[in-house]
């Protein structure tokens, strides 16, 4: 129970790591709020069935409103936010970076990035008028080196990283931990698409893994359940790498 009582949002709660996040999440006692662009109410269910407290928004992370709205709800609901896994995020087409049209620049900007500055932007005051709080941040393996192909998703996650680091120094002290994952590959739906549309992709990734696999969501997600817990409390503006060992 290493949530036990604690009040968290999950972004990006629909499927795939949210959605692991969310079961592991409520496992260890949080109450959850999940959002979702999409309904997040499959995963809700899924959450209740297993006896967890749990409600859920539709959110787009990228409209300052929503997000707002949001956050707003969340204390409504519980009182408080003690922790946040900012995790809503979209894929990009394979592309070099000449070859990205501004338009599918600007989308990668707005989810992947200014959805995690929104949502820090509103959960923030938040923890800071209650005394403190834990968020973790999803960035990527393209947040810390560069990836071919994925200049303005990589562009997007390497901000997660830096807004990351400037969020957990200027708020420590109000007792606010603000640390980001960097998930390798992973056998999610989002993985599942790009594997579709790139054929051979996926078993290039798996070559180049040191421990010859995908990671699965849910090892993504013990490693956000331990940053948002009292177990992680001497860490703060960390940028962990959870996959296997590629970026090693």
């Amino acid at each position: 129970m290493l949530l036990n009582g604690k009040a968290a949002i999950i972004t990006g709660a629909g499927a795939g790591i949210g959605r692991a996040a969310a079961l592991a999440f409520a496992r260890e006692g949080a109450r959850l709020m999940l959002a979702d662009v999409k309904a997040a109410d499959e995963t809700a269910e899924i959450v209740k069935s297993a006896g967890g407290d749990v409600s859920w928004v539709r959110c787009d992370v990228s409209s300052a409103a929503q997000v707002e709205d949001l956050v707003r709800k969340t204390v409504a609901a519980y009182g408080r936010i003690d922790c946040a896994l900012n995790n809503a995020g979209i894929e990009s087409r394979i592309a070099n970076t000449a070859d990205i049209t501004e338009a599918e620049f600007d989308r990668q900007i707005a989810v992947n990035l200014k959805g995690v500055w929104l949502c820090l932007k509103y959960e923030l005051p938040q923890m800071v008028q209650q005394g403190g709080g834990a968020i973790v941040n999803t960035s990527s393996g393209a947040g810390i080196a560069g990836a071919p192909g994925w200049s303005a998703y990589s562009a997007a996650k390497h901000g997660v990283v830096g807004i990351t680091r400037c969020a957990a120094v200027e708020y420590a002290r109000a007792g606010i931990r603000v640390n980001a994952i960097c998930p390798g590959p992973i056998d999610s739906p989002m993985g599942k698409r790009i594997a579709a549309d790139n054929p051979g992709y996926k078993e290039l990734l798996i070559a180049h893994s040191p421990n010859g696999r995908l990671g699965r969501p849910e090892e993504v997600a013990e490693s956000a359940v331990w940053l948002c817990s009292d177990a992680a409390s001497l860490v703060n503006g960390a940028i962990l790498a959870v996959d296997g060992g590629t970026s090693a």
